[in-house]
């Protein structure tokens, strides 16, 4: 057997083995997958792919047939890419295209409506640097010490803050959906 075919070339690297394989073999690995795939781009990138696959192997890794391997994982997973295509085909439609959620229910509008109305007076009941904390956090989606560092306060206020005014505000939801 020829050394520069099992496994690695002696003194080199799986790099200067897929180098060599794919000096003079590429064009006939990306014929046969074209003729499988029946379409040029996808055999390049299925190509590509046993390109990786085989630099990602071990360098301890000794394949006695560097150009077998080649072509037998390039037919499994141009296999694996057909099988794709059939699922994504046989898919169902994509849900977004029917746009159900771009125009909410009258009554989901309503309600989203109404809880915003009772969070913002939950938080008008509060003092303005407990208000400002929750706003920060919750709403904007700052971190606790971000906000420490604007307000000027200890991280821990800051949590204390946010807790106060999350105590608050579901106190208050909670007496309003009793009240309903």
């Amino acid at each position: 057997m020829d050394p520069s075919e099992a496994g690695t070339p002696p003194g080199g690297t799986r790099a200067t083995q897929v180098v060599a394989l794919f000096r003079e073999h590429n064009a006939a690995l990306v014929g046969f997958l074209r003729a499988r795939l029946n379409s040029l781009a996808d055999a390049q990138e299925v190509a590509q792919e046993v390109y990786l696959k085989l630099l990602s192997l071990d360098d301890a890794t000794v394949i006695d047939s560097p150009r077998a391997f080649l072509f037998r994982a390039a037919s499994n997973l141009a296999v694996d890419r057909l099988r794709m295509r059939n699922v994504r085909a046989s898919a169902p439609a994509d849900p977004d295209a029917d746009n159900w959620h771009a125009t909410p229910i009258p009554e989901q509008h309503a309600s989203a409506h109404e809880q915003w109305r009772d969070l913002r007076q939950a938080l008008d009941e509060l003092p303005p640097k407990t208000s400002r904390a929750f706003v920060m956090h919750v709403i904007e989606g700052r971190e606790f010490a971000t906000i420490a560092r604007e307000m000027n306060l200890s991280e821990r206020m800051v949590r204390y803050h946010v807790g106060n005014a999350l105590a608050h505000c579901r106190e208050r939801r909670d007496r309003a959906e009793n009240l309903r």
